[in-house]
């Protein structure tokens, strides 16, 4: 594990061999995220530690034209119940996913601070984070999504659901409308069960670091 400094570097992922965090320290500029996000790399701590940044040795993948459809989704689809947007409500969406708390953190404090809430703020504003928002029948946010555009690959941060499979039904139309779009991968970062039901699968970090090199420098339109 590398501590960093002020400079705008990172170790490269595929020499952290045994581990999944590659480094420590830095800050949340938008260069170095988007340096980060170029290499597959992401920063995932709890407010009040160092920044943490993360090349998990397996990735937990979906093509957005494999995802899961099960017949009471279809029915849940099929009947109207849910409406989506994308864009619409970022800060909303990104709000809500602080309160949740993610699989493996150890400790009851948010995952997303205000500087990271910021941090991807600026993001959204040029173009590279994106959020769905899930609207019940009477217009109220019931669930979301948000995560960050890098050429074909969309890499998932979080989703937030207050109502059932609202959640899910936000996930599956981006996945249609990503997969419209010719973007190739989602990225869900690591494995939780949410996930796996939808269809996500794991891929080794030097087959993940193969498609980004690939696939990064042609940006699509979201």
């Amino acid at each position: 594990m590398i501590l960093l400094n002020s400079s705008i570097v990172f170790p490269h992922p595929e020499s952290n061999h045994d581990h999944d965090v590659l480094a420590v320290g830095g800050d949340l500029s938008i260069e170095r995220l988007l340096l980060a996000y170029h290499y597959g790399i992401f920063p995932w701590f709890a407010e009040g530690d160092p920044i943490m940044w993360w090349s998990p040795r397996e990735r937990y993948v979906l093509a957005p034209s494999e995802v899961k459809v099960s017949k009471s989704m279809r029915n849940i689809i099929n009947r109207g119940i849910y409406r989506y947007t994308f864009d619409t409500a970022f800060v909303d969406v990104i709000k809500a996913c602080s309160y949740i708390k993610r699989q493996g953190q150890l400790e009851d404090r948010g995952w997303l601070s205000e500087d990271m809430i910021d941090a991807y703020l600026s993001l959204h504003e040029l173009g590279y984070a994106h959020s769905v928002e899930v609207w019940n029948q009477e217009d109220e946010l019931v669930g979301g999504l948000y995560g960050v555009t890098i050429g074909k690959c969309f890499i998932g941060e979080s989703m937030f659901s207050k109502a059932s499979n609202a959640s899910k039904f936000g996930f599956i139309s981006l996945c249609q409308h990503l997969d419209k779009q010719g973007l190739k991968l989602v990225d869900g970062q690591i494995h939780n069960d949410h996930l796996e039901s939808l269809g996500f699968d794991f891929m080794d970090r030097s087959d993940f670091m193969a498609f980004m090199r690939s696939n990064v420098m042609e940006s699509l339109t979201f």
